[in-house]
């Protein structure tokens, strides 16, 4: 008979074909009731317990992976942020070359945590699962074999059970070969007869005998290995997760040691720009720094100084009392100590060539309007004094006043005095007054971008 593929004959081919309809057939006699089934709960109940270790162990691995997926991602960002730290570290700045030797560390620790993962939490949960194919390829094979067992017994079964009617069958054909046949023939057919029958049934007990050993083989291997494979979960587990807990300790222990390291350089850095400030015009910047808008000022005395002392005068003439600071107006004094402190100023200034400088509490922009409404009548409505901008200013909202250095600004009282914020003033820039007589221009500037006149 010619081939039909590799290694795959008709003779091997039918055969296969015969076992399959045969278990078909047992399989639906089975179903029916008709034939009865060799059943094993112990068996079934260690079954399902592999079906179960096998979920468990698949989800766990899946979730393993994406475990090791986000330490791999999680060592790209922190590689990234050293990377990003290292360029904007400026050369001069203190510990430019620990800085680098920590991004170095960093991402050796990373890579070193990432692969002791890989080695003994995701190689051994591979080996633990490869197992599982081979058990469920032979537990499959076991329930073939149940099946073969099955209907090899029932078929003995049946032959044992149907001697006397083959015996009928048998002796009815005899008769009437003994009316054909000479007499010394009819012994010879009978005992052939006899002996076919006796050779089917011996037949039918040893395919009983090829099938229970075969099942046998593969039901004991397995009653076996499935109990002691399910018992073995517990161990795997262990191991499993004591291995990634004693990893993840060890590199967050590191990790500690290098972050500590970090914040001692960043803290020597801090140390290092205060002892040495910034000077010439950054330092004039940061003097003219303007006041957050959300509440109290930003300021220290030496810029109040700088932005409230008065500019000496080279006439003779005495200088009017200058009105008080809008910038301090959050314990705005009484109306009747404003006057009396202001008479006190006004009669010190008549005995120097110099301004006195304003050190007391200021009364908000209303409270001085009486003061320097008499200064003259070219000026806006309700005007309190005069300021000039030391320092330029970029207007950042609609409503504010941009400034240049050298321009002189109108300073008039705030609309509604509950949205006046503390270092700010409400102003028209002079030259747009003089040139449009209107107050469309005005906006607030920082009190300390600005010096009185």
């Amino acid at each position: 008979m010619a081939e039909m593929g590799k290694g795959v004959t008709a003779g091997k081919l039918a055969s296969n074909v015969q076992k399959t309809l045969t278990r078909a057939q047992e399989k639906v006699l089975q179903k029916l009731g008709k034939a009865d089934e060799t059943r094993d709960e112990i068996f079934e109940e260690n079954v399902l317990n592999f079906n179960k270790q096998l979920t468990e162990g698949t989800k766990l691995q899946k979730d393993l992976r994406a475990y090791l997926s986000s330490v791999k991602a999680m060592h790209e960002a922190s590689k990234k942020l050293s990377e990003c730290l290292q360029d904007m570290y400026e050369p001069e700045w203190y510990g430019k070359d620990d800085i680098n030797t920590l991004a170095e560390n960093t991402d050796l620790l990373w890579t070193d945590f990432h692969q002791k993962l890989v080695d003994h939490a995701l190689i051994s949960m591979d080996t633990y699962l490869g197992q599982f194919p081979d058990i469920k390829t032979r537990i499959s094979k076991r329930g073939r074999k149940l099946v073969d067992f099955d209907s090899a017994r029932h078929h003995f079964e049946s032959m044992k059970t149907g001697k006397k009617k083959d015996d009928v069958k048998i002796a009815k054909p005899v008769s009437l070969l003994e009316k054909a046949a000479p007499h010394w023939a009819q012994g010879k057919l009978q005992a052939h007869l006899v002996a076919q029958t006796n050779l089917l049934r011996n037949q039918a007990e040893d395919d009983l005998g090829k099938a229970q050993k075969v099942f046998e083989d593969i039901n004991i291997d397995l009653q076996e290995e499935l109990p002691s494979l399910w018992n073995s979960r517990v161990g795997f587990y262990v191991n499993t997760f004591q291995s990634i807990a004693g990893l993840e300790e060890n590199f967050h222990k590191e990790m500690g040691k290098m972050s500590h390291q970090l914040t001692d350089v960043m803290t020597k850095l801090e140390d290092q720009h205060l002892s040495n400030p910034p000077s010439g015009r950054e330092s004039s910047k940061e003097i003219g720094s303007a006041p957050m808008r959300d509440g109290s000022p930003v300021t220290n005395p030496e810029t109040k100084a700088v932005n409230h002392a008065p500019t000496p005068s080279p006439s003779t003439t005495p200088v009017p009392a200058i009105p008080k600071s809008p910038s301090q107006a959050e314990k705005a004094q009484p109306s009747t100590d404003i006057a009396g402190t202001d008479s006190a100023v006004a009669a010190s200034a008549t005995s120097n060539s110099l301004p006195a400088v304003v050190t007391e509490p200021a009364a908000t922009n209303g409270a001085v309007h009486d003061i320097a409404s008499s200064e003259g009548g070219d000026m806006p409505p309700n005007f309190l004094f005069k300021v000039q901008a030391l320092h330029d200013y970029g207007a950042t909202d609609a409503d504010e006043l941009g400034l240049k250095g050298g321009e002189t600004v109108l300073v008039i009282p705030f609309d509604n005095p509950d949205e006046q914020d503390d270092g700010w003033l409400m102003g028209v820039k002079e030259m747009d007054w003089l040139q449009n007589k209107t107050l469309k221009g005005k906006g607030v500037f920082p009190e300390n971008f600005t010096r009185r006149l």
